[in-house]
């Protein structure tokens, strides 16, 4: 069954790699050094990442239903 949320990476990701070390799937990537990016099809919304960001621009969503 999958989450009913997931990690959203906003305008502002720094690209730190902070989340990346954290993830405990590793589903984020740094996208060619410019942004932190999530694969959202194996993202559990477990919250991780966006607690340790330090520009605090991960944020956790509701994913849609029946989407």
């Amino acid at each position: 069954m999958a989450s009913k949320r997931y990690a959203a990476v906003g305008k502002h990701c720094v690209a730190c790699g902070c989340c990346v070390k954290v993830c405990p799937l590793s589903v984020i990537s740094i996208w060619r050094g410019v942004t932190a990016q999530v694969d959202l099809e194996k993202c559990v919304g477990c919250g991780k990442c966006a607690r340790e960001c330090p520009a605090g621009t991960i944020e956790l969503r509701d994913r849609e239903v029946g989407a």
